[in-house]
């Protein structure tokens, strides 16, 4: 496995993140991390959410220095009290110092953001977030499930202000969900930022479930979800590869910030899953997936690109202009 680079910092991340919120059995999360390790993997990404997830993580990483350690908050800690969840400063205090002590660590090195709280000043939280990072807690930071605009906000006011940034977005992406290629995706390419693409397997839709399963729950699939498994399952067929690998191989052929962040309940899925890495899809193979599906990039995306070509808006030597790259 190859490593790249967390956003615009120093931080060497393995290109293929893994997701620990399946887990739930300590002698086969050992040897899942294991065999993650083994392959090259460095990134173990938890919540404060995931029931018992960080208390098993600090019970059976063995060797933390290794290891890149990212958890979230944001998510109730107790239902009952209003001050429980969100992302202002209080909630960020306790639930990072209770992931600390699950996590029997003194810093965790990635704290994600878990979701947008619109209750909360993006000010006030990129302020103690900063707090947080420069106390030795948490050495960088990223945010998940929010509008673009709200992160462009919040690294705007970091620069300003000489506080943290997010480096990093954390995104549901997969053939079947491509929402983020319209405002979240470029926004990261612009920024610098890395994205961490959760879901890449669409909730196992395209994961090549076995034919006896496979049987069975195609009736609840819907047309387009059995249209894209099905293309999944022609390209693997072609490359002689596992579905699994291909549809992750797509969400990195679409853009090289996207670090798939997947799941795994079992060893023999980590070692498919991270094969993927090793599998480059063809132009055609990656059209022919995406021809399957139906997605539209919408306003203002088609209708900037449809003006880009057009001589009245930019005149003549329109197509004859070579810009910067994506984005």
């Amino acid at each position: 496995m190859r490593y790249r680079l967390f956003g615009n910092t120093g931080l060497r991340v393995s290109e293929l993140l893994l997701g620990t919120m399946v887990l739930d059995d300590r002698r086969e999360c050992r040897r899942i991390i294991d065999a993650y390790a083994d392959a090259g993997g460095n990134v173990l990404d938890t919540a404060s959410a995931y029931g018992d997830g960080e208390s098993m993580l600090g019970e059976v990483v063995e060797r933390r220095d290794r290891f890149v350690i990212a958890t979230k908050y944001t998510l109730s800690r107790d239902a009952a009290d209003p001050n429980a969840s969100g992302n202002h400063r209080k909630n960020l205090r306790l639930s990072l110092e209770r992931s600390l002590r699950r996590l029997r660590t003194d810093h965790v090195d990635i704290y994600w953001v878990h979701i947008w709280d619109r209750h909360t000043p993006i000010e006030e939280t990129m302020r103690a977030l900063d707090d947080a990072v420069r106390a030795g807690k948490v050495l960088y930071v990223g945010i998940s499930d929010a509008p673009a605009w709200v992160v462009v906000r919040a690294n705007t006011l970091a620069e300003w202000r000489d506080w943290t940034p997010f480096a990093g977005l954390q995104v549901p992406y997969n053939l079947l969900r491509r929402d983020v290629e319209r405002e979240l995706l470029p926004m990261a390419e612009a920024l610098g930022m890395s994205v961490a693409a959760w879901a890449p397997l669409a909730s196992g839709v395209l994961s090549g479930a076995p034919e006896e399963r496979r049987r069975v729950d195609a009736a609840a699939l819907t047309p387009r979800e059995r249209a894209a498994a099905r293309a999944v399952r022609d390209v693997t067929d072609e490359l002689g590869a596992r579905p699994a690998q291909v549809a992750i191989a797509w969400t990195r052929a679409r853009s090289h910030a996207v670090l798939p962040l997947v799941g795994a309940s079992s060893t023999e899925q980590v070692v498919e899953n991270v094969g993927a890495v090793e599998l480059t899809l063809p132009d055609d193979a990656v059209r022919r997936l995406e021809a399957a599906v139906e997605f539209e990039p919408g306003f203002p995306g088609d209708f900037i690109a449809e003006c880009e070509t057009n001589p009245f808006v930019f005149g003549d030597t329109a197509t004859r202009v070579d810009g910067r790259g994506p984005g």
